[in-house]
């Protein structure tokens, strides 16, 4: 392609216009560019299903390395943010095969470690979060650039289906090896014997696309003006389809970390409570609660992913706002049923892990329509920064809170009650009702998605769409046209 060199005119009209996409400083920057801002992409069909596939099972690798032993969630809201700035302006299959390669190094030294430098071992372990946070932060938008309208809503529905299967597969994997080997260090070592070929599929068989390119049919900019990471998160705190959708993941996470720490040990008093289970004093009680719990977020985080997206798929033939409004009901529906399974567990344990099941299933409706959502009203080149963002306040907000404080409710309300087994245990289901009231701002937040969504999805759609506002471009036309000229640009 041939490139053509424009000379700066200053002071001249040129110096500070808007090219046709709403590309600002081309003329004013002197710059040889191409005779176009756009350049052909395209992608056959089959090349985008074994990308797809390559991330989906890139996907249960990271998940089950996660939970072999779990790792600190700290690591990962730091480095989150990191990869989201870096997915936004480098090449983000490198950034992918960089996190598979840091994950997998940390997982192997640290079946290495000995026990005496155990402080060693828990930074390996946070160093597996920190890879694992560069996968979960960009591969989505691996994906929505892969695929559009329902093909991406199922796509993403499988990468998703792959967090429940692998967060079970890892405990599984874990259990196994130590009881076969009689050392749970081996389940460290076989993992990166997986993680090789998952590097190796991703660095042969993903490409490395360009930024909107599913989006733009073919046509994608090049050389585009970037915006800095400040001006990035101004624009999605004024994308209000974003802000309030991540408060209603939030409020999901608070759920769902409450529940994975709590809900085994509630279960078990429960037990206890109806003399089907000897009381426990230890601080470890040996019980098949956490198992069944286990089995039973498995089953229906698989399932609910699959039930969410396709009524998603669905009702957005009918209904454009369809995505929130499926959140909004899902989460109002999770209320009652988390409220019944919590009061009726004290009556008959057979209804109260129904209604748990059918919680737990409503709740996981919404990774895949979520993650859509978010995909649909930013635009493409802060997607990264968008999926960081979102991922930090839901850990910070949400999950990494919510064990602390449920377990904080139920120590206030039991010092006020006789010391008794039976308390203990009304005292931590009182302390369970607060995810009920949570759950419900989560599906209030949903709904004003549904309220900005379609204007949201318009403005991200439009072509030459930035995260930049018009006051921005004209400071930085400004700025240039100072430079050129000479002269300083005087400060108000």
């Amino acid at each position: 392609m041939s490139r053509e060199c424009i000379k700066p005119q200053t002071g001249g009209p040129q110096s500070q216009s808007l090219s046709p996409g709403g590309q600002y400083g081309a003329l004013a920057s002197g710059n040889c560019l191409p005779p176009s801002t756009s350049a052909s992409w395209s992608l056959p069909r089959w090349r985008a299903y074994l990308a797809a596939a390559v991330l989906c099972y890139v996907n249960l690798l990271n998940y089950m390395n996660w939970f072999i032993i779990p790792v600190f969630i700290g690591c990962l809201l730091v480095s989150a943010p990191v990869f989201g700035y870096l997915g936004d302006r480098y090449s983000r299959k490198a950034i992918l095969s960089f996190g598979v390669l840091l994950w997998s190094g940390a997982g192997l030294s640290s079946s290495f470690i000995s026990y005496q430098y155990s402080w060693l071992f828990f930074l390996s372990r946070g160093i597996v979060g920190t890879g694992a946070a560069s996968y979960s932060t960009i591969a989505p938008t691996v994906l929505g650039d892969l695929f559009v309208k329902d093909q991406r809503t199922c796509a993403l529905a499988v990468f998703y289906i792959f967090i429940p299967v692998g967060s079970g597969l890892g405990y599984v994997l874990g259990s196994t090896v130590a009881e076969l080997t009689g050392n749970w260090r081996w389940a460290l070592r076989i993992m990166p014997c997986l993680d090789a070929v998952a590097l190796a599929l991703l660095i042969l068989l993903v490409p490395d696309l360009p930024r909107g390119a599913a989006e733009k049919q073919g046509e994608v900019p090049v050389r585009a003006p970037r915006s800095s990471w400040y001006e990035d998160v101004r624009y999605l705190g004024r994308n209000w389809s974003f802000v309030f959708s991540t408060l209603g993941v939030t409020a999901i996470a608070f759920v769902t970390g409450a529940l994975g720490f709590w809900a085994p040990k509630f279960l078990f008093e429960a037990r206890v409570v109806h003399g089907l289970q000897l009381p426990c004093f230890q601080e470890q009680c040996h019980s098949q609660d956490s198992l069944i719990f286990g089995a039973l977020t498995v089953a229906t985080g698989i399932i609910g992913v699959m039930l969410g997206a396709e009524a998603s798929r669905k009702y957005k033939k009918v209904n454009p706002r369809a995505e929130p409004l499926i959140c909004a009901s899902s989460l109002f529906a999770t209320a009652p049923c988390l409220y019944l399974a919590l009061i009726l567990a004290s009556r008959t344990l057979l209804a109260s892990y129904v209604f748990l099941a059918l919680g737990e299933l409503l709740l996981s409706c919404n990774w895949a329509v979520v993650a859509d959502i978010l995909l649909s009203v930013v635009v493409p080149r802060c997607r990264g920064t968008a999926e960081a963002l979102q991922i930090t306040v839901a850990h910070v907000l949400g999950d990494a809170g919510s064990p602390y404080l449920t377990g904080l409710i139920s120590s206030v309300l039991q010092a006020e009650r006789p010391n008794s087994y039976l308390q203990h245990f009304l005292s931590l289901q009182h302390s369970f009702l607060c995810c009920a009231f949570a759950i419900v701002l989560g599906g209030g937040c949903f709904l004003l998605t549904a309220l900005h969504l379609e204007r949201d999805q318009a403005r991200a759609r439009q072509p030459g769409e930035e995260t930049l506002d018009s006051k921005d471009i004209a400071r930085r036309d400004t700025e240039r046209q100072g430079l050129l000229s000479g002269t300083s640009t005087p400060t108000e």
